[in-house]
Formats: C-alpha cells, structure tokens, sequence
C-alpha cells in the first residue's frame, strides 16, 4: 500500500520524503527538483512494540511498513499536460492514499512557483487538476455508459445516475471523496474508475519552527477550507524535522524536541497518520526468536491476517491463538497470561483487532 507525496513544486515535498525515509532524495530550491518519483519503505513507529521486546526480549525486531511515494510538483494545466503533468497524474493515480504538502511558511529566500504564498490557492490549484483529470475520466465513462442505458439496461440507468452525479460535483469543484453517494453504489461503480480525488488524503502543513507546536494563520485557514472533507490535517516543520534527522544521537534528537516543546517528531505522527489514511493496523507474533509487527486492512479476518505470513497458513487455517496487548503487558508474558485464562482460541470468522498479539494453528 503506498501514499504518495503530493504538491507544486518547491513546498518541502523531498525534504518531507527525505525526513520520512532517510532515503536522501535530491531536494533544492526549485521547481521539478522531483522528476522520477522517488519511493521509500518506512518504518511505522509504535510504542507497542518497544513494549513487547522489552518482555520477550527477542533476538530481532520487525516493524510493520509503509511505503511512501515522493512524486513530481504539480502546475496550473496538468491536467492538460503543463509541466510534468501526465506524467505526475499517472504516478499519483497508483498510490492508495495522498499526503498533500501546503507551504504554510513565509521566507523569501525560498521561491514560490506563483511568486506569493497562499496555501489556499495552492491547495485550489492542486485540487482543481485532479479534479480535471478525473471529470475526463468520468465523461469518458459516461459516453459509453449512456448508449446502454438508452437500451433500457437498468443496470446502466443506475450507472448512468451516479455518473452524472459525479459530474456535476466535479464541475462545481467538490472532490469525489466529497460527493454524496450511498455506500452500495460508490463500491459498485465509483471504486472501480480508480479516481484520484477519491483518494483519502492528509493535508500536510509545512510550517516554520516557531509554529511546529501549535500551527499558525495558515493552517487554521486550510484546516477550515478541509472541514467538510472527511480529511486529516497534520502540522509539520519540515525544514527542522530534516535538521532532527540529521542529528546523531538520540539523546541529542529528544533534547532538540523538547527545546522545540514536542514530545516526539512529527514525521511519527504523519507515518502513523498515513497508515490509518491507509486503512491499515497492525497485529504482533511475538516469541524469542522474533518479535514483529504484521500490517493487515481494517476488518481483516483469522484467516486473511496469517495469509500475510505466508499463503499456506491461510489456505489451512485451524485456528487462532489470540492474546490482546493489554492482557499480555499486564501479565509480562505469555505463560502468565495462559495460567490466567486470557489467551483466546479464535476460528475463521474472527475479526483481528489491532494490537492482537497471535498464533496460528494450520495444516497443509
């Protein structure tokens, strides 16, 4: 599952990428630094899992993914072409979630591709090309869809009604994540057209230090623009996250926090952020040779989560050993919380919740 980094040129995208990574993608101060996108696998940070290998103090520990994307900045006419803008369409069309990145910061000595700085005419720009983009898609959709209808196919008439629901909004400047429309439908037709405003998304403020605590003007402005959205807002001092990073020591990095009154970088924030973005959490196996974070969607069944193991612990399936976090870090240990009576036997219909820690019975 990836999440692509998204934005015009020049907002603070690679240097984002670079903090979220450490990968030390080419950033600098101007446009379509990012031509080729850039990919990296980060690790999501989770307190749960320090908290297990402090207990079973294994010999190594995995945590759970996720892969995040730093693709190319945007102009005004991509959706036409401008820039690099096919191209970046293509590449935002194959990731699963969107962290937009607004520049929500005055310096001037880094260029603003439009001269000014204005996250909400930024934030306008970006959406206006997506949205373009996907109303092309919908008419094109839509001319085949209507032939049929004519026909008196009911199925195309249903069609045919969402289609043309979907254009109006686009046409008014609502993104399809914003359009109303009922849960059955949307699955059976607006799903499988892939559109990019559809895309979950997270607005990724990119702010001066003095504001990484509490934001600032600009962020209360998107924050109030994106109301209706359904969308997560995250603050971000990009500039001195990079300079965290760059830091040696862990010490030293926890010392810069503090002076700046955070309590952790808010990369980890915008990682964890972007992992539910993403519909995604986590579930642990835990035992002395390895303790390790295994990523699975919301809703995921006994069965499905052992497939991410390996496919034959889900094609024979028996059951599942089950122990919620809680029940294991109140107990120290797993022996402690079978003489209990907490460890749960869980068979196919089980619905993992996140933070289970498990074993699988199976047999091929």
């Amino acid at each position: 599952m990836k999440a692509g980094i998204v934005g015009l040129p020049n907002v603070g995208k690679s240097t984002l990428f670079n903090c979220l990574s450490n990968a030390k993608a080419q950033s600098a101060n101007f446009p379509f630094c990012t031509i080729e996108p850039n990919i990296g696998v980060v690790n999501v940070p989770d307190p749960r899992l320090e908290k297990l290998e402090a207990l079973v103090q294994p010999e190594r520990v995995v945590p759970a993914t996720v892969e995040i994307v730093d693709i190319a900045g945007l102009v005004k006419g991509a959706s036409k072409g401008e820039g690099l803008g096919n191209q970046f369409l293509g590449n935002i069309r194959e990731t699963d979630a969107i962290l937009h990145v607004l520049r929500c910061f005055d310096n001037d000595n880094v260029v603003h591709v439009d001269g000014s700085v204005d996250p909400l005419r930024d934030k306008e720009t970006i959406d206006m090309e997506l949205q373009l983009k996907d109303l092309e898609t919908v008419e094109k959709k839509l001319d085949k869809v209507k032939r049929a209808a004519k026909t008196g196919n009911k199925e195309a008439q249903k069609e045919e009604a969402v289609l043309l629901k979907l254009k109006g909004g686009l046409e008014s400047g609502h993104s399809v994540r914003a359009i109303e429309v009922e849960t059955d439908m949307r699955n059976e037709f607006v799903t499988t057209l892939q559109l990019i405003t559809d895309k979950p998304v997270m607005y990724v403020c990119n702010v001066d230090e003095a504001s990484a605590v509490s934001g600032n003007e600009y962020v209360e402005r998107i924050k109030k623009a994106v109301s209706g959205e359904g969308a997560e807002v995250v603050v971000l001092a990009v500039g001195t996250e990079a300079d965290i990073t760059e830091l040696e020591t862990y010490e030293e990095r926890q010392m810069f926090l503090e002076d700046l009154g955070l309590t952790e970088p808010g990369s980890a924030k915008l990682i964890r952020g972007a992992y539910k973005l993403l519909k995604l959490e986590t579930y642990f196996t835990a035992g002395v040779k390895e303790v390790r974070a295994w990523t699975i969607p919301v809703g995921a069944t006994a069965p499905q989560a052992a497939g991410v193991i390996h496919t034959d612990f889900e094609k024979g399936f028996i059951r599942a050993e089950v122990i919620s976090y809680n029940d294991y870090v109140a107990f120290g240990s797993e022996a402690k919380v079978k003489e209990a009576g907490k460890m749960r036997v869980e068979g196919k219909d089980y619905v993992v919740k996140d933070g289970d820690v498990m074993h699988f019975r199976f047999n091929v």
